[in-house]
C-alpha cells in the first residue's frame, strides 16, 4: 500500500515557474539526484519547501532559460549543449546553486570543446572515449562518434598543407589537440546588422490607479541575415513564422525570440561583438483603435521601438 502511494507521488506532474519561464515535469525527475538542493525543495519531509506563485505553480527564483539544461540533465543524466553556447559559466553557477556536483564536473569538462557534444559523468578516466589531449579533466566522458577524432586529424592535415603550399592557412594555427584556437572577439566573424523591434505597453493597477507598475512586451522581433541571427540568439530564436527554411545566406524579418526579456537579447548581441548604432520609437498612444477587451488606460501607453546593432 505504501509502495503504491510512493510510486504515485513520484509520478505526480508538477508545474514550475523558474524566473518567469514555465516548465512541466514530475517528482521523479526533480529527485533524480537525492542530495541536490532541488531534490530537497520537493522532498516529503524537508524543512526547505518550494513556494507557489499566484497561479499555483512552484516558483524558483533562478534563470528560467538556463534551467532547461538543468532539467534535461536530471531527465537524462547527460548534458547536451547547442553549438556556440556562450553561457557555460552561468550554467555552472546554476548547477552549483542546485547542488549538482556531477553536472559541474561535466560543464568544466565541456568547456574545452567547441563543437556540439554530449557529456555524462563517468568515474572511468581510462575509457577510450575520454578526451585526454585537450586537458578536459573533471571525469567528463565524451559520447560522440569517432568522427570527431577524424575531423580533428583532417583539420590538422589541411592546416599543414595550406601552410607548406605558400598560400597561408585559411583556418589559422591549430593547438596540440588538432583544433583551431577560438577566434578573436570580432575580427574573424562576419559583419552585418541585426534589428531588434518590440511592441509593448505598461500595466496599471486596478480601480483606475495610474502608477506604472511594469513594462509588458508581447514579442521581440528579430530582422537580419539568417546566419547572423542564428549565431547570436541560438536556441532562443523562434523561426516558426518564417516560411523559407534552410538557406542561411538570405535575410528575414520574420524571426522572433522565445522570451520577452529585452535586456537578455541585448546581452547576447553584446557577447557576439555587436554594438548599438541607431534606435527609434513611436512614442506612446500608438495603438490606434482599441480592441474589445483591452484596457483603455493601458492602451494609451502602447509603443513600438526598434534598435539597430552592427558588427564590423
Amino acid at each position: 500500500m505504501n509502495d503504491t502511494s510512493s510510486s504515485s507521488s513520484n509520478n505526480t506532474v508538477l508545474e514550475l515557474n523558474v524566473g518567469g519561464v514555465f516548465y512541466s515535469t514530475n517528482l521523479t525527475t526533480l529527485r533524480r539526484e537525492p542530495d541536490s538542493h532541488i531534490a530537497r525543495l520537493f522532498a516529503d519531509h524537508s524543512k526547505v519547501k518550494a513556494v507557489k506563485d499566484a497561479k499555483g505553480k512552484y516558483f524558483i527564483d533562478r534563470d528560467g532559460v538556463l534551467f532547461r539544461y538543468i532539467l534535461d540533465y536530471l531527465r537524462n543524466l547527460k548534458l547536451v549543449l547547442p553549438e556556440n553556447f556562450h553561457e557555460k559559466e552561468r550554467l555552472k553557477q546554476e548547477a552549483e546553486f542546485f547542488s549538482l556536483p556531477n553536472l559541474v564536473k561535466v560543464i568544466d569538462a565541456s568547456s574545452t570543446h567547441k563543437s556540439r557534444v554530449a557529456f555524462s559523468p563517468s568515474p572511468d578516466s581510462n575509457s577510450k572515449e575520454n578526451i585526454n589531449s585537450g586537458g578536459g579533466g573533471g571525469g567528463g566522458k565524451l559520447l560522440t562518434p569517432q568522427a570527431n577524432v577524424t575531423a580533428s586529424t583532417n583539420l590538422r592535415k589541411q592546416n599543414s598543407n595550406d601552410s607548406t603550399s605558400g598560400g597561408g592557412s585559411k583556418l589559422g594555427p591549430v593547438d596540440e589537440s588538432g583544433l583551431s584556437p577560438s577566434p578573436s572577439p570580432v575580427g574573424d566573424r562576419g559583419s552585418g546588422f541585426i534589428t531588434i523591434g518590440y511592441r509593448g505597453t505598461f500595466a496599471f493597477g486596478r480601480d483606475g490607479l495610474a502608477d506604472v507598475k511594469f513594462r509588458k512586451l508581447t514579442r521581440i522581433i528579430v530582422c537580419g541575415k539568417v546566419s547572423l541571427c542564428r549565431e547570436v540568439f541560438k536556441d532562443t530564436l523562434n523561426e516558426s513564422r518564417d516560411p523559407d527554411r534552410g538557406d542561411s545566406d538570405r535575410y528575414t524579418c520574420r524571426f522572433f525570440l522565445k522570451h520577452t526579456f529585452l535586456e537578455q537579447a541585448f546581452d547576447m548581441l553584446q557577447e557576439e561583438g555587436f554594438v548599438l548604432v541607431a534606435s527609434c520609437g513611436s512614442g506612446t498612444n500608438s495603438a490606434g483603435e482599441i480592441k474589445p477587451g483591452q484596457d483603455s488606460e493601458e492602451a494609451k501607453w502602447y509603443h513600438y521601438n526598434e534598435f539597430i546593432f552592427e558588427r564590423r
